[in-house]
């Protein structure tokens, strides 16, 4: 039995149960056990109903295939045998649509960007073309209905820029601009450049989804609270309760003290919210430092040799390495007009990941 059938059966038994407790009274009373079973049904849904397609169609396949085997009618085989020929396309086509559907989702697709241009080897060249990749970005997310802001510029004095950065908000923004990551070189003659010579430079583009903002959840578990008498000035009543607190975090260590306060419940929240700031600064600071582990993963040094893509002004063409795709329009595709681009490689990283699904 193939793995894709295998997993099939095993989400059909999942789907079945999810039916099961939809149609229970329990679940169907508590709101928030409802939802979640909801949400999973319209997640699997399209799923099994290309699988319910599927069976009809090999129950058909095999029902043209018993024809073809018992019958010795001439006429009734070569029928047979056209059928059977056109059930095997239509089976094939969808499984591979099955394929697709079982791919592992990444939750980061559908969330807006922080996408980052900066020129690398070039100098005023590469600058000027970071200004162009702005302008191509910037283009095709308006095309999209996406919203764009730039959260951080540094122009240069001749129209170029050395680093921009951008918010880009809407449907689907990291799903299709994810692969736009890596070093984007071009081939062209500066405007500067008297003898007609042809220059290389290089950009960097960084892609990277939104982070979710930090939330700080402190599990009580992981907490040991010591009280004890307060030391030091604050008046008769401070010195002579155990009001002080100690709240110690046991999965980092930190240690927070308070003994401002007369009240020991005061003293515990005074510790308490300063803990919670330090542990989302430790927080933050570890997402930061992934972010920019990722980026420097994604975009190189900002050498001419590592590149994902080639614009030469020259031929007027435009060369995704990853792909080994040339396109003859590269006017328009410093215009915003990216779409061969951007449906060509995401179907390229479906096929990828289809590797993982038998």
């Amino acid at each position: 039995m193939s793995t894709l059938m295998e997993k099939l059966q095993d989400l059909e038994r999942r789907f079945q149960e999810i039916n099961q407790r939809l149609a229970d009274p329990g679940v169907i009373a508590n709101h928030g056990s409802y939802q979640r079973y909801a949400k999973a049904h319209a997640e699997l849904s399209p799923v099994m109903e290309k699988y319910q397609e599927l069976q009809k169609l090999e129950k058909e396949r095999e029902e043209a295939g018993a024809v073809l085997r018992e019958s010795s009618d001439p006429e009734l085989k070569e029928l047979a045998t056209t059928e059977l020929n056109e059930l095997e396309e239509k089976v094939k086509g969808v499984k591979e649509e099955l394929r697709h559907l079982l791919l592992p989702r990444d939750p980061a697709e559908e969330k807006g960007v922080i996408l980052e241009i900066r020129a690398g080897t070039g100098g005023e060249e590469a600058a000027l073309f970071a200004a162009d990749l702005l302008r191509m970005y910037t283009r095709y997310a308006e095309a999209q209905g996406w919203r764009v802001d730039t959260l951080s510029s540094h122009p240069t004095g001749v129209g170029g820029v050395k680093e921009v950065i951008l918010g880009i908000e809407g449907k689907g923004v990291y799903g299709n601009l994810r692969f736009e990551s890596g070093v984007h070189r071009v081939q062209r003659v500066p405007i500067t450049e008297a003898s007609g010579r042809i220059h290389t430079s290089a950009v960097t583009v960084a892609v990277l989804p939104e982070a979710e903002e930090v939330e700080v959840q402190i599990d009580p578990k992981d907490l040991r609270t010591d009280v004890f008498r307060s030391t030091g000035p604050g008046g008769q009543g401070v010195n002579t309760t155990d009001s002080a607190v100690r709240i110690t975090h046991i999965p980092t260590g930190m240690v927070v003290t308070c003994q401002d306060e007369r009240s020991q419940h005061k003293n515990k929240a005074k510790a308490l919210k300063v803990l919670r700031a330090r542990l989302f600064e430790k927080a933050r600071a570890e997402q930061e430092a992934e972010i920019a582990r990722n980026r420097r993963q994604q975009v190189g040094t900002g050498d001419r040799s590592e590149r994902i893509r080639t614009y030469n002004f020259p031929q007027g063409r435009v060369t995704d390495h990853r792909l080994g795709l040339t396109l003859y329009t590269l006017e328009a595709v410093l215009e915003g007009e990216l779409e061969e681009l951007v449906s060509s490689l995401v179907a390229h990283g479906q096929a990828e990941r289809l590797k993982a699904v038998a």
